[in-house]
């Protein structure tokens, strides 16, 4: 597998990060995942305008022009049908301490890995008691490279017998799952939670938002008890919640509002 680090194309096997590199040592950096399909990395704009975003929010320099990252995507994917590509900008090595350095050295580095374009399998979801979501740090709309909530709820989610969890903010109302957006529709209206909820501002939320002109608002446990619909948004696919905590959604399988969204998948925003 070639990569794509600090501006150059090597072998998987030839990458070297130095130990003290603060995305390494304190999570200090920010990500992108972008789906590749038909040979293509989907929705690179959009990414590179939230990477963007993103870093000027934490002062993190981003040494290369858009039209630079484009074309390394397009050559780390270069070949693969269908997978994953993956863009990470880290602060870069620096002294010990929380303290950034005056002139950070950020590492730039792209990754691409293949994947099956086959639905996600229908979920199992429980609502995390061991964690919740911070709505008001400004990382619940970062891709940042902590990603511990999300992983002390799914390994509760997997001691629970279930796929996946959703995460609660202070305030007690849902903000999304480990590693996806949340939709449910009640009463036949597509509802999301708004970002200010927690929610991380996805681009596959931005773009079934679109399609369905699905309602931004606070929603509850209770609230998605009377979901006839669940599904979870990401840039890998939309996967149908069938099950939440010990009860059925709906009947208990995917739905037809799910179904409709099966070419943002493939990049097409109005399937």
């Amino acid at each position: 597998m070639t990569i794509w680090l600090d501006g150059t194309l090597i072998p998987l096997e030839s990458a070297r990060l130095r130990p003290d590199d603060r995305g390494f040592t304190l999570g200090d950096g920010l990500f992108e995942t972008l789906a590749i399909r038909d040979r293509t990395v989907l929705r690179v704009p959009a990414h590179l305008a939230r990477l963007r975003a993103g870093c000027a929010e934490l002062a993190l320099p981003l040494p290369y022009g858009d039209d630079a990252l484009a074309e390394a995507l397009t050559r780390v994917a270069a070949g693969m049908e269908t997978g994953t590509a993956r863009l990470t900008v880290s602060r870069g090595p620096a002294p010990r301490g929380l303290k950034p350095p005056e002139k950070p050295l950020p590492t730039v580095l792209i990754t691409a890995t293949p994947a099956s374009l086959a639905p996600p399998a229908p979920a199992a979801v429980v609502i995390a008691a061991t964690t919740r979501r911070n709505s008001h740090s400004p990382l619940a709309r970062l891709k940042s490279l902590n990603y511990l909530d999300g992983i002390i709820a799914l390994m509760e989610a997997h001691r629970r017998g279930a796929d996946d969890a959703l995460l609660l903010n202070t305030a007690g109302t849902l903000a999304e799952a480990t590693a996806a957006n949340l939709f449910a529709v009640i009463e036949g209206v597509a509802v999301t939670p708004p970002i200010a909820d927690g929610a991380l501002p996805g681009l596959m939320r931005a773009a079934a938002r679109d399609v369905l002109n699905a309602t931004e608002r606070s929603l509850t446990a209770a609230d998605l008890e009377a979901a006839s619909e669940i599904f979870l948004t990401n840039v890998t696919g939309i996967r149908p919640v069938v099950r939440l905590e010990d009860r059925p959604v709906g009947r208990g399988r995917p739905g037809p509002v799910w179904a409709s969204l099966g070419g943002l998948v493939l990049g097409r925003e109005r399937p």
